[in-house]
């Protein structure tokens, strides 16, 4: 039953969605934090100390959240690694390939 299960999976494609799916996911947070805590903060901040706001750089150094932006690349990769792996396990195959 699970062998006809895991030829299921593999057959319709199921275990390639997946893996879209779950790393699509990390992916799109990952750039949403880059745009939100690096790109964001040094475009306006100019323009907010232009204009006498500076709550920007109470947030963090210079306005820039290194650390969301590091922990979500990080987070990112430990993701894509693990759902790789399973990948090979569930997929028995040395080679990941592209149909």
């Amino acid at each position: 039953m699970i062998k006809e299960f895991v030829t299921f999976l593999k057959q319709y494609g199921v275990i390639g969605l997946a893996i879209a799916v779950i790393i699509g996911g990390k992916l799109n947070l990952f750039i949403t934090t880059v745009v939100n805590d690096l790109l964001t903060p040094l475009i306006f901040q100019p323009a907010l100390k232009a204009a006498g706001v500076d709550t920007i750089s109470a947030l963090a150094y210079n306005g820039i959240l290194y650390g969301k932006v590091f922990s979500s690349l990080i987070d990112f990769v430990i993701v894509a690694f693990v759902v790789f792996m399973f990948a090979k396990k569930i997929m028995k195959e040395d080679i990941v390939a592209k149909k």
